[in-house]
């Protein structure tokens, strides 16, 4: 028997991913509409979506994201953008009586300088990172929604909480996206431009973890895929979302090095130490994952290749984004 499945942000990286992965199921009808089709901020709009889709599960990926620059430059969109679409899909899927939910997070909702690597059970324990606090606290109340839902409802929404993603479909604006975009953009056109140097913001010794986005998706579906009592017996109330990542991490500078390897730029990498760190280190615990059976699989180097083969493949129609 067939299920409808709703991937709502399924045009962004997370999204596509989970789409390819959950295609592999022929029992899966899926349901992908874009941001013109359905704009996931207008609480009415995603109301009529869920009243006239019988929705078995969501997985909720859409999101406002950006790396440092664009957290600086854009706090009250990445506030509010993210906490309406989380606030209707929830709500929305509650009172369409969608059977499960599974709402994607990021590793930033763990306090500056909790402890390494961070557990799930760090979540409100100390100050967030000043750099994307609106950001991680639209996803914390994402969680505690779908908390609250649970409780209240009887409702089986999940959480996971993935370190830093990467893979096709990234952002590769050289300012408003994520450090591996940016980073690997900035390298290859320094490359394409025989310039001696390129700049990496910040001192380079903060160690972050970085998980290719299929391994990502994979981890969602299996997460999805246990039944409630094994889901419900790996968490707690006070911490009932599951981490997701490799359990590695490396420094910013070692990634500067990886990427200049495998776009095999000859030029000089250099620390512009003006410019912020972010926090020191973010490395997630990932046993609890481990020990409901999944592990990831796509090794950096490895990752970072296809990634880059992707970007040379479509950087025609990236030269102009936002």
């Amino acid at each position: 028997m067939s299920k409808k499945v709703f991937v709502a942000g399924a045009n962004g990286m997370v999204g596509s991913a989970l789409v390819r992965e959950l295609s592999a199921d022929q029992e899966c009808e899926l349901l992908t509409p874009s941001r013109k089709e359905l704009d996931l901020v207008d609480q009415a709009a995603v109301a009529h979506f869920f009243s006239t889709n019988q929705v078995d599960e969501v997985y909720l990926a859409a999101a406002l994201v950006g790396g440092i620059h664009a957290n600086n430059q854009y706090p009250a969109d990445f506030i509010y953008q993210n906490l309406m679409m989380e606030c209707n899909v929830i709500h929305g899927a509650h009172q369409a009586g969608v059977k499960r939910l599974l709402l994607l997070g990021s590793s930033c909702i763990y306090p500056k300088l909790a402890p390494q690597p961070m557990t799930e059970s760090a979540l409100l324990t100390g100050t967030l990172e000043s750099t994307n606090e609106p950001y991680a606290i639209a996803k914390i109340a994402g969680i505690k929604l779908c908390e609250s839902y649970n409780r209240q409802h009887g409702t089986d929404f999940r959480s996971v909480m993935p370190t830093n993603l990467y893979g096709p479909n990234d952002n590769f604006h050289p300012e408003n996206s994520h450090v591996i975009p940016a980073m690997m953009r900035r390298i290859h056109e320094a490359k394409i431009n025989q310039e001696p140097t390129v700049t990496i913001w910040g001192t380079g010794k903060p160690k972050r973890e970085f998980l290719h986005v299929d391994d990502m998706a994979s981890a969602c579906v299996h997460v999805m895929g246990l039944t409630s009592e094994r889901y419900a017996s790996s968490v707690d109330a006070r911490c009932s979302h599951i981490n997701v990542g490799t359990g590695r991490d490396c420094s910013i500078q070692e990634l500067a090095e990886l990427l200049s390897e495998v776009i095999a730029y000859p030029g000089n990498l250099s620390f512009d130490t003006d410019k912020p760190d972010g926090a020191p280190r973010k490395l997630l615990d990932v046993a609890r994952l481990s020990e409901l059976g999944w592990q990831s699989s796509i090794e950096l180097k490895a990752g970072l290749a296809s990634t880059y083969q992707w970007f040379l493949t479509h950087q025609a129609s990236l030269r102009g984004e936002a």
